[in-house]
């Protein structure tokens, strides 16, 4: 684990960076480390699924004005995230014990996770039987490119990892085939110029779930889940003498989920500054617009939402899916 990943749940910012923690985020892009937090599921100590978490920046990060009072996306309500198991229900169904555990790794040395273990019970049959065809697990591809000179630097890593699982089970329908396939990618560019006052990170996190099942005779239709998470920082720190300093930021943070017939998108922008003097904050303004949008098989739900300076600007709902409610945003994290 890197030793400075506590910082990057505030915004994933390296503010006033020394020689010493260039040196250690060189080595963490390296190992391909940098910004990617693995959520690893496995069963009986084999892996079965991952994840690569949203980025969550709580209401210190960036700066603090940024945040009152529309808080960051998952900052009060975490995210969740579905792994497919079915596939390895003949596994699981031997009638032996069996361990399943989760993990996040490259992440902070304390991270509360929970998870929830769904059923669906085959009510007309008295015993079900299974069996695992295929699991496969792409090692995982990591490159970095690193141009560092003195405290200003360049850095790109990029990842892409890969799982395929297939089983069967015999229920009341039939013998039914199940396939579950992962497609990940991931790629995080930095760069730090101004002798380390300056911090500039984009990060695109791509997710490609699917689930094809079929039955003799005939094939279910598949279940997809298309995720794409966006998250951009840009952060000047300006020294203005006698003990005062000015940090200028904007960002972008959201993401966009495709899931069966339902789209949701959820993005967030903005900008502000903010003056310390004597280690104090005398100053600063933040401006931050989100926009939600649900559009769902039966109902939708829109909000756009803006603040600035600590006070709402205006707050606009609607449940309408015929037309397009109008925002100020670029709507595509």
């Amino acid at each position: 684990m890197c030793l400075f990943m506590r910082m990057t749940s505030f915004g994933m910012e390296i503010l006033q960076v020394s020689i010493l923690l260039l040196i250690i985020l060189q080595i963490c892009l390296e190992m391909g480390h940098f910004g990617k937090f693995w959520l690893l599921w496995s069963l009986d100590g084999e892996l079965v699924g991952a994840i690569w978490l949203f980025t969550v920046v709580y209401t210190g990060g960036v700066i603090p004005q940024l945040w009152r009072p529309i808080s960051a996306i998952g900052s009060f309500d975490l995210p969740t995230y579905d792994i497919e198991i079915t596939p390895f229900l003949g596994k699981l169904l031997d009638g032996k014990s069996h361990k399943l555990s989760f993990s996040v790794t490259n992440a902070l040395n304390v991270w509360y996770i929970d998870a929830n273990l769904h059923l669906w019970l085959d009510c007309k049959s008295s015993k079900t039987k299974g069996k695992l065809l295929h699991h496969s697990i792409a090692p995982l591809n990591v490159s970095s490119v690193i141009d560092v000179e003195g405290l200003n630097g360049a850095y790109v890593t990029k990842a892409t990892r890969s799982i395929s699982s297939t089983g069967w089970i015999k229920s009341s329908y039939g013998t039914i085939t199940t396939k579950s396939t992962q497609d990940l990618s991931y790629r995080n560019s930095m760069v730090i110029a101004k002798d380390g006052n300056l911090q500039i990170v984009n990060q695109k996190i791509h997710f490609d779930d699917r689930v094809h099942s079929k039955m003799p005779g005939f094939n279910l239709k598949p279940k997809k889940s298309l995720k794409r998470f966006v998250f951009n920082i840009y952060s000047d720190y300006i020294n203005q003498g006698n003990g005062t300093s000015l940090t200028v930021s904007n960002f972008t943070l959201g993401f966009n989920e495709k899931k069966f017939k339902d789209k949701v998108r959820n993005l967030q922008k903005g900008n502000g500054f903010m003056v310390v003097k004597d280690n104090l904050v005398v100053n600063g303004v933040g401006n931050t617009q989100q926009i939600y949008k649900y559009d769902g098989f039966k109902s939708c739900y829109y909000r756009n939402v803006s603040n600035s300076n600590y006070t709402i600007l205006y707050d606009e709902i609607g449940y309408t899916c015929s037309r397009r409610a109008k925002h100020h945003l670029d709507y595509s994290p």
